[in-house]
């Protein structure tokens, strides 16, 4: 490889989210990589900071131009350029839009087990989560279209938000599936947002398909939050798009991001992104596949080591989907796994009730990292798994 992912960068006293814990506990938790961004942009936010003046900002036409070859190149999808508005972030643009084209206490809908943060979005704005959970047949996940078209025909349900790829099953969804949620939502008057945050981190030999590629009614009923933040681990640079192709849907969310005062860019966030789409393919490209290797490293040592438990299927995401359900006795959670292999090997795992539906059965791995540091989290893992069994067998007996 051209580029170095086996490096081990200390991330401890840094102002790290992930890494604010214990001296001795390693954390596989939140979504934010352990490897360095492209050094193609690390280059070019040097350039950008030798300048020395760092005022207000304005959007480039380089700005647009980036998203447009690389959403044209990558995923065969040809983006207009009045579509684009910037965002500081997903997450702000999809709570403004859930402010925006709903009133409060309508219904937001979900496909549980999902990305925590949407819960927050929602119930934080004084709408309902309505939950259409995902069907789970031990391998794999679908979509229960009987329960979904229920829900968005409720007069209450006036919006969706579509986690496409899904987090955090690793779910990569098909033309078909999509253009069949398409259809629902355009049927019931219920608007889509696809969160595609996680579009760039596909398996080798697999893409995504943007929501709204797949026909004239999912075009014309969504909006769709994209970011080269997860890709190449930049979000504190707080840089993010939305487009937009129905042009009254465009202004209400530009309207709403401007109210809120989240469609301004910092001084670095224009660098960075150009500098990502223009300049990081090669690196994104040898990432993917040092992250493909990491999930087989990871589903070679449960199936010797710990092979009570299951790894989900991933095709998408660095964070791997546990499940417990086969070794789980009736009064246990894996909150309780979770808290216990943390306070013993100091190993920090995601809880899997945060994200819904039959999350309480599972917990979320971030395994993107240096092999180094997966090997150690695994073995972590397994000590605490263990520990946990024996102590509970003791308690037993």
């Amino acid at each position: 490889m051209k580029y170095d992912f086996d490096k081990v960068i200390d991330r401890r006293n840094t102002g790290s989210m992930k890494w604010d814990v214990g001296c001795d506990e390693l954390p596989m938790w939140v979504a934010d990589m352990d490897f360095q961004t492209a050094p193609e942009i690390i280059e070019a936010i040097h350039e950008r900071t030798s300048h020395g003046i760092f005022g207000y900002s304005i959007l480039p036409e380089a700005w647009n131009q980036a998203y447009i070859d690389w959403w044209s190149r990558r995923h065969d999808f040809e983006i207009d350029t009045s579509w684009l508005i910037f965002c500081t972030g997903v997450v702000p643009a999809l709570s403004s839009i859930v402010r925006k084209l709903t009133t409060p206490n309508e219904n937001v809908l979900i496909q549980t087990p999902v990305y925590n943060i949407f819960f927050n979005s929602i119930v934080n704005n004084g709408r309902r989560v309505l939950e259409s959970p995902l069907v789970y047949d031990g391998e794999k996940y679908e979509i229960d279209f009987a329960d979904l078209e229920e829900k968005l025909a409720d007069p209450q349900t006036t919006l969706m938000i579509l986690c496409n790829p899904h987090n955090p099953v690793g779910k990569i969804w098909d033309k078909e599936t999509l253009e069949r949620v398409g259809e629902l939502c355009w049927k019931h008057h219920v608007t889509v947002v696809s969160d595609e945050i996680h579009c760039d981190l596909t398996e080798p030999g697999y893409n995504y398909l943007p929501f709204a590629s797949v026909s004239k009614k999912c075009r014309d009923n969504s909006i769709t939050c994209v970011a080269p933040t997860k890709a190449f681990n930049m979000a504190g640079l707080q840089t993010a798009a939305v487009f937009v192709p129905d042009e009254n849907l465009r202004h209400k969310v530009w309207r709403g991001l401007n109210t809120d005062e989240v469609a301004e860019p910092n001084a670095f966030a224009v660098t960075a992104a150009i500098a990502a789409f223009e300049k990081g393919e090669e690196w994104l490209d040898e990432l993917r596949e040092y992250i493909s290797q990491n999930k087989r490293e990871v589903l070679g040592f449960i199936r010797r080591e710990i092979p009570q438990i299951k790894v989900v299927e991933s095709k998408a995401t660095y964070l791997l989907w546990l499940d417990f359900s086969g070794c789980m006795e009736s009064a246990e959670t894996t909150t309780q796994v979770a808290e216990y292999v943390r306070e013993k090997t100091g190993l920090y795992l995601s809880a899997g009730y945060q994200f819904g539906g039959d999350g309480e059965n599972f917990i979320r791995m971030n395994i993107a990292c240096p092999r180094t540091i997966l090997i150690d989290g695994l073995n972590r893992l397994k000590k605490g798994i263990e520990g946990f069994w024996d102590d509970r067998d003791e308690s037993e007996g």
